[in-house]
């Protein structure tokens, strides 16, 4: 009699185990899966701001200043790969961006362009889409990181080494229309 309970004791202990190890493997793939569509939002803007950057240099040639400041913060947000990190370098270039669409209205044929209007409205978008997806990755991180952190599955956790995963905050600058 006590062997079996020994015995099931052990067979419910392992599959507990195996459980709480497949849900954090779960969790943190979730991260990683989330993370992936912030970069690639990310990506989508830094690709945007050269472009923006160019249509302003034609029509404003005396802002070289916050035009040389953009183009450093996007070079910066492309190399840092921190999440918490990339979040103080985005919320920067967040606001240069929007100080480049703030010229348009001291340049009234920069604010007629078509490309900077095009231009204007897909960072809107972008802007947008990455603020949907760093909420889902928030949420990701903060359920990896409360299962990390609470018993009992903190204890298969600190057995294969499962570490908490970064926030990436990053708030844009509004626009100021």
């Amino acid at each position: 009699m006590f062997e079996a309970s020994l015995v099931l004791l052990v067979l419910v202990l392992l599959g507990w185990g195996i459980v709480s190890y497949n849900l954090l493997v779960r969790d943190r793939h979730r991260v990683a899966q989330a993370w992936s569509d912030v970069d690639v939002q990310l990506k989508r803007r830094h690709d945007l701001i050269p472009q923006l950057v160019e249509v302003v240099r034609r029509h404003a040639a005396f802002e070289q200043s916050v035009l040389e400041n953009v183009t450093t913060l996007r070079n910066r947000g492309v190399a840092e790969a921190s999440p918490s990190k990339l979040g103080e370098v985005e919320t920067a270039l967040s606001a240069g961006v929007q100080r480049l669409i703030a010229l348009a209205e001291a340049y009234p044929d920069l604010k007629a362009s078509r490309s900077f209007l095009d231009l204007q409205a897909n960072l809107t978008d972008t802007e947008n889409q990455i603020q949907y997806a760093r909420r889902y990755y928030n949420g990701a991180v903060n359920n990896l990181n409360t299962r990390i952190e609470t018993f009992p599955d903190l204890v298969v956790a600190r057995l294969f080494a499962f570490r908490p995963a970064e926030y990436f905050e990053f708030e844009p600058v509004a626009a100021e229309r």
